[in-house]
């Protein structure tokens, strides 16, 4: 069911723009350089997540398009944010009249056409070079994709993350300001992010799906992207002559209300006027040196209220010091002596992230099983570290290829990859790391580490599978996953969970089990499951920590 899938997949998708919000501020030099971008379109989902996840659990997609429709609105920021409500609200009104399930690519591409339509609608004065113009292309690469009888919809998807991410790259062609700056547009890359995060989402739990199909095509995708990411300082302020970047929403008092005429009034304020929205309810946006002069003139139809006023003048001046800064940082460590061995990993979580530095990894990549990092990620990371040779965990098997094609770009030091599936298994190899030893001593002990680890993890299905015995998998169910097959099918997290344990216990007995809560799992609940399973299994020592992964409520290792 359709709105099972969106509910399911856009907090994941509005969580990885949150993750790089801050990357995404800093490559915003369009309309100006106020470096708000990736934390406006952060705030605008993290509104509708809290919409969408407030309807019952049997919502329509009636229902979720009208909550995506309420919650972008209400919680749209800045110029980037009211745009992105616009498209949300436009694919999702498309999604209400798909009939099937799964979604057909006809009824997808028409999806994206409605999206397309209400997003330039909303714009008086479209720019190519922006998010609109990956809307566009999004668009015409599902119409192209519904032509195509042969084509299955995952490998639709997979394509049309593609195109998002070509369509960024080639933004700084299509507007200068961003070729001069030695960027793609903020807005552009923060929507590209969102797109493969929700389409990683959907795929990522479905074992069937053959993710090396697609994977050459999408990362020199996105390392055409990180060829457009040298950030230069931006001093100037010729992106804009207005100075108060002014939002409010705007409750109209008659249905006399006037949008066109209003909409003009707000043009003649100044510019990236914007006023979204339908009886009674409005958003509006304009840059202007005059906000006094909007409200007061607002406050004759209607009432206003949650008003922002920033000055985007003082934004872009700490837009400049906050890169000046990192880029100082930068050439500090270069500067320092590079040290022999380092370790680069990847997690999901948060509280993963704490561990594996903990136990002695340089630089922690965001990233994980619906938001897979790219090959330039890894690159970064590696580079970061400073090392004369670099050990890369990638812990996930689909981001083993990207950590072997960053090991291979890399010039400046000696890189290998330890093919980690899980971050327990990271833990593992960690535990015989010593970066007194050579690289290859080391590689081959977290080898022969990892060999010993067995690993399982929980999470929800959001469509119909089967299991690795052919029993029938439902939207919904709770599923364990051991070695890549599901094994246990459920409806409670904990008692999937446990009797995954019990059985791998069951098959071979290990002695130490490391387990790892997600975000979504409560730490009552946590502790409760730790308990029994002491209580079941004396003699397996329990090592549990808090890993804040989305997704999988609770991932594990035995050894």
């Amino acid at each position: 069911m359709i709105a099972n899938v969106v509910r399911h997949c856009f907090p994941i998708a509005a969580a990885a723009v949150a993750q790089r919000a801050e990357e995404i501020n800093k490559l915003n030099v369009f309309p100006v350089p106020d470096g708000d971008t990736g934390t406006n379109m952060s705030l605008t989902l993290k509104t509708v997540v809290g919409e969408v996840e407030a309807l019952p659990a049997n919502a329509s997609m009636e229902q979720v398009a009208k909550a995506i429709t309420h919650g972008s609105l209400m919680g749209a920021r800045g110029n980037s944010g009211v745009i992105t409500s616009q498209i949300l609200r436009g694919v999702a009104e498309g999604l209400v009249e798909a009939k099937n399930d799964p979604i057909t690519l006809p009824e997808l591409a028409a999806a994206w056409r409605h999206g397309k339509k209400v997003a330039f609608q909303a714009v008086r004065k479209p720019v190519e070079g922006t998010i609109l113009t990956v809307v566009s292309d999004l668009s015409e690469c599902a119409d192209e994709l519904a032509r195509d009888r042969k084509m299955a919809l995952d490998a639709a998807l997979k394509t049309m993350v593609t195109c998002a991410y070509e369509s960024v790259a080639r933004t700084p062609d299509l507007l200068p300001v961003l070729k001069e700056n030695g960027v793609v547009d903020s807005g552009a890359f923060g929507f590209a992010v969102f797109f493969e995060a929700f389409v990683n989402a959907y795929l990522g739990i479905d074992s069937s799906v053959d993710f090396n199909t697609s994977v050459s095509s999408e990362e020199s995708a996105k390392n055409a992207v990180a060829a457009n990411v040298h950030i230069e300082l931006n001093d100037d302020w010729e992106g804009s002559e207005y100075r108060y970047c002014t939002e409010f929403l705007f409750h109209a008092d008659s249905e006399s209300f006037d949008s066109k005429a209003n909409l003009d009034f707000l043009s003649t304020m100044g510019d990236c006027e914007l006023l979204v929205g339908s009886f009674p309810d409005f958003k509006i946006h304009v840059h202007s040196n005059e906000p006094d002069k909007v409200l007061h003139h607002m406050l004759q139809q209607g009432q206003i209220f949650e008003v922002f006023i920033h000055n985007m003048d003082l934004e872009a001046k700490d837009r400049t010091a906050s890169i000046a800064a990192d880029k100082s940082q930068a050439s500090a460590a270069v500067a320092a002596p590079a040290k022999d061995l380092g370790v680069v990993a990847v997690a999901a979580g948060s509280g993963e992230a704490d561990i594996l530095k903990s136990l002695g990894v340089d630089v922690v990549v965001s990233g994980g099983q619906t938001m897979n990092p790219s090959t330039a990620d890894i690159l970064a990371a590696i580079e970061q570290v400073h090392a004369k040779a670099v050990i890369v965990l990638p812990n996930n098997g689909n981001i083993r290829m990207a950590a072997e094609a960053a090991a291979s770009a890399c010039e400046d030091a000696q890189v290998e990859v330890v093919p980690t599936k899980t971050v327990p298994q990271a833990f593992s190899a960690l535990f015989v790391y010593d970066p007194s030893l050579p690289i290859a001593d080391n590689v081959a002990a977290m080898v022969e580490a990892i060999s010993q680890v067995r690993d399982g993890e929980v999470t929800t299905a959001v469509r119909d599978s089967s299991a690795a015995d052919g029993s029938p998998i439902h939207a919904g169910d709770v599923m364990g996953i051991q070695d890549g097959a599901i094994t246990q099918v459920g409806s409670d997290v904990s008692e999937v969970a446990f009797k995954l344990i019990e059985s791998m216990q069951t098959q071979e007995e290990g002695d130490t089990l490391t387990i790892l809560a997600g975000q979504d799992m409560d730490d009552d609940v946590f502790e409760a499951l730790c308990d029994r399973i002491e209580d079941a299994m004396p003699d397996l020592e329990v090592d549990a920590h808090r890993g804040e992964q989305p997704l999988y409520p609770v991932i594990f290792s035995i050894e």
